[in-house]
């Protein structure tokens, strides 16, 4: 069932025990925009998360409004609930459970730090993790090694990037507590994130021992456990929402774990019911009349002069009446595809032009009070 937007009551999280959010959807349906919110929801009540970006746009830094980011995880938002328009949920004086810092209170600031994954930049850090080459890989980056091997074995730019996901999320500090709370990915459109998220089968020509194919098991473990949810972002449009329901049947062959369904941009419905289902009449004359008594005729009240008042209007109110019953129908049917899946389904409405931090804000605040976060 859809949650919808403004819904006055919280929900208690649908993802508890889930540490890796992988965020897809189709080009153009605000993909980045949702993770982004979903990680700030994710990092309220005094958590810690991180957002990852992983192709290479630096649409992190555009969203935030802050420098490019370089190859190295660092904070670029403080959120509390108040900030989402939300009640804190715990006590002033307590932490908040299970978190990653600990000491931090419901009502205390969470951090959301980012990280932009350079392919260039990992690939050196796992040639010296795993073969120890220090120097020499740097060698390699000048001759051109590195562009090199990922087009030649596009499997080994996907090991790397999840894998630099994967390990932040189950990363662990001295005193045993997990680096992050949550980490969520901005992952590779729809289109492709099954073959991107499974890795294994993309390696499995390249190496069936080694270094390489160890750590795609290692990966394939995490992607494949309870701690991994992939959401999809769609619009109530038929491109999108015919591209999501192929996308999670892949993911469900594959055997990765599904999670939400993220509907962005929703409008809301500028008639009831019952005026959709009557936009097709003839409700000329009852739309002339109601113009006149709405004043649109000035102060005259001889029928003639209203009349021609309100005659030129007529007929595009009568239009944008249909075209929005139109809307509304196929919005509804789209609905009803999404409800098939049988998936959680969160709803973020659409907000006028452009996307601000008070926007990223508010989509956050939106998400939690539906339980995505």
């Amino acid at each position: 069932m859809a949650r919808t937007p403004g819904q006055a009551a919280r929900r208690d999280p649908d993802w508890e025990g889930v540490r890796l959010h992988v965020v897809s959807g189709k080009g153009g349906t605000g993909k980045t925009t949702v993770a982004a919110a979903l990680a700030l929801a994710l990092a309220a009540e005094g958590r810690r998360t991180l957002l990852i970006e992983v192709e290479g746009r630096q649409g992190i830094a555009e969203l935030f409004g802050i420098a490019a980011l370089p190859y190295e995880e660092r904070r670029i938002a403080t959120v509390t609930p108040a900030q989402l328009g939300l009640p804190a949920s715990g006590s002033a004086g307590g932490a908040t459970k299970g978190s990653a810092s600990g000491s931090v209170s419901g009502s205390a600031g969470g951090e959301l730090h980012a990280l932009a994954i350079d392919t260039e930049q990992a690939l050196l850090e796992y040639l010296d993790m795993f073969y120890k080459l220090g120097r020499a890989g740097k060698a390699l980056q000048k001759v051109g090694f590195v562009d090199f091997a990922t087009t030649i074995a596009p499997g080994v730019r996907d090991v790397l990037l999840t894998g630099k996901a994967c390990e932040a999320a189950r990363r662990k500090g001295p005193d045993g507590r997990r680096t992050y709370d949550a980490v969520v990915m901005d992952a590779p459109p729809t289109g492709r994130i099954t073959r991107f998220l499974n890795v294994n089968s993309e390696v499995a020509g390249l190496a069936r021992i080694g270094p390489i194919h160890s750590q795609a098991q290692a990966v394939m473990r995490v992607l494949k456990s309870p701690e991994t949810a992939v959401h999809l972002v769609t619009l109530l449009e038929e491109m999108p929402v015919q591209e999501t329901v192929d996308g999670i049947a892949e993911l469900r062959e594959a055997g990765l774990p599904v999670g939400g369904v993220l509907v962005n941009m929703v409008r809301p419905p500028l008639l009831d019911a019952a005026a959709v289902a009557a936009v097709d009449g003839d409700h000329r004359e009852e739309v002339a009349l109601a113009l006149g008594e709405a004043g649109l005729g000035g102060r005259s009240r001889k029928p003639e002069t209203v009349r021609a008042a309100v005659e030129p209007l007529l007929d595009p109110l009568l239009a944008q009446a249909r075209e929005h019953a139109e809307r509304v129908e196929l919005e509804r049917a789209r609905r009803a595809d999404l409800q098939h899946l049988k998936l959680p389904t969160y709803e973020l409405p659409l907000l006028g032009e452009g996307v601000d931090l008070g926007t990223l804000y508010r989509l956050a605040g939106e998400l939690k009070r539906q339980g995505a976060a």
